[in-house]
């Protein structure tokens, strides 16, 4: 059905644009003002208690407020992490610990993904093009792919320095600042994965909630440093190196959760709940019938929304679009970082009536 919203212009009962609709109902739909019904009459109610603007300014200042503090979770977690690895790259150049070593390249790794992040959401500000109609958010999503390689290849560092120093043993020296840097680690990325996951949790951001669970891991595989400080200092020469291959497993775990979170993005995968809670809202929509083909996507950290709903066959186009739009303020109000929602009526079929989108069923098959 998804070519109904390619040609919804055709029909005239659909109502699709930005979150900032550009009608002129005072916000409370002056065509429904003297709708006496209870339903309406709970809708109203929802909206006074759950306000928000759909002036396009205040959508936009919504937008550059998400990316704001998704630039600001960055530069932080970027200063924390940057100060914890140059103090462990000291440690790592007095002691020669090959699992320090490890943890420090991750950490580094950790902190410079920031960089293709930071300019994502910079992009992410633009507004849409005639070329990019939908904005840069999907630099976002790049900007994740880019983080999946990094982590895959402090992986590959991390094995590599390890295997080499099992097949070639050293001694590891000042002990004791391993433990310590190991410990500043261990805080200094549990601090910033906090930090990263919750801003990202917030603002919609897989890229963001990725870095910081690539964050947490670099915490725990500072902790396995701690433990092969402990080996080495009860005179296990092998602790180091294998302490190093541990870390490599722990980064290559967390790899496979980055990856799957960041594909499932680029592949416009949503939360199945999030499109239960809007086939609800829209079932309680006065007007609608049924609701049809539901499609929600991420563009950045926003999402987008288009649907068909089912109206009654005899109602007038300005009646369709009154329901239209209120279709599109319960998405606005049920769907959490819904900007955008493209909603097309249908008329309820009556028997013996052909479907009017049969005319469209050849552009479907090809």
């Amino acid at each position: 059905m998804s070519e109904r919203h390619d040609h919804a212009h055709d029909h005239g009962h659909h109502h699709g644009r930005e979150h900032g609709h550009e009608h002129h109902h005072a916000h409370g739909h002056e065509h429904h003002r003297h709708d006496p019904s209870p339903a309406r009459f709970r809708h109203r109610l929802a909206h006074l208690l759950k306000p928000h603007s759909h002036e396009t300014a205040d959508k936009l200042d919504s937008a550059l407020e998400s990316s704001a503090r998704g630039m600001r979770a960055l530069w932080i977690s970027l200063a924390v992490l940057g100060a914890t690895a140059l103090a462990q790259a000291f440690v790592v150049a007095v002691s020669g610990s090959v699992a320090l070593l490890g943890d420090t390249v991750h950490n580094t790794a950790d902190a410079l993904t920031a960089v293709p992040l930071g300019i994502a959401f910079v992009l992410g500000r633009r507004a849409a093009t005639r070329r990019f109609t939908y904005g840069y958010g999907r630099a976002e999503d790049l900007a994740g792919l880019v983080i999946v390689l990094t982590i895959a290849a402090s992986a590959a560092f991390a094995g590599w320095t390890a295997v080499d120093r099992l097949l070639d043993p050293r001694p590891v020296e000042h002990v004791p600042a391993v433990a310590v840097a190991a410990l500043v680690g261990f805080a200094g990325n549990e601090w910033v994965a906090r930090y990263r996951i919750r801003t990202g949790r917030a603002i919609g951001s897989a890229a963001l909630i990725a870095d910081g669970l690539h964050a947490r891991t670099d915490g725990f595989t500072s902790l396995a440093v701690l433990v092969g400080a402990g080996g080495t200092a009860l005179g296990w020469q092998l602790a180091d190196p294998v302490v190093g291959l541990a870390i490599t497993a722990a980064i290559t775990l967390v790899l496979r959760d980055a990856a799957r979170e960041v594909f499932r993005r680029v592949m416009d995968a949503v939360d199945p709940a999030l499109v239960d809670r809007a086939e609800r809202a829209l079932r309680e929509v006065p007007g609608v019938r049924e609701v049809g083909e539901l499609r929600l996507r991420w563009i950045g950290h926003r999402l987008r929304a288009e649907v068909a709903v089912v109206v009654d066959g005899e109602a007038t186009v300005r009646q369709a679009h009154a329901i239209a739009v209120d279709a599109e303020h319960a998405l606005l109000h049920a769907v959490p970082r819904l900007t955008a929602a493209l909603v097309h009526a249908d008329p309820a079929p009556v028997p013996g009536e052909t479907d009017p989108h049969m005319a469209l069923a050849h552009h479907a098959a090809a």
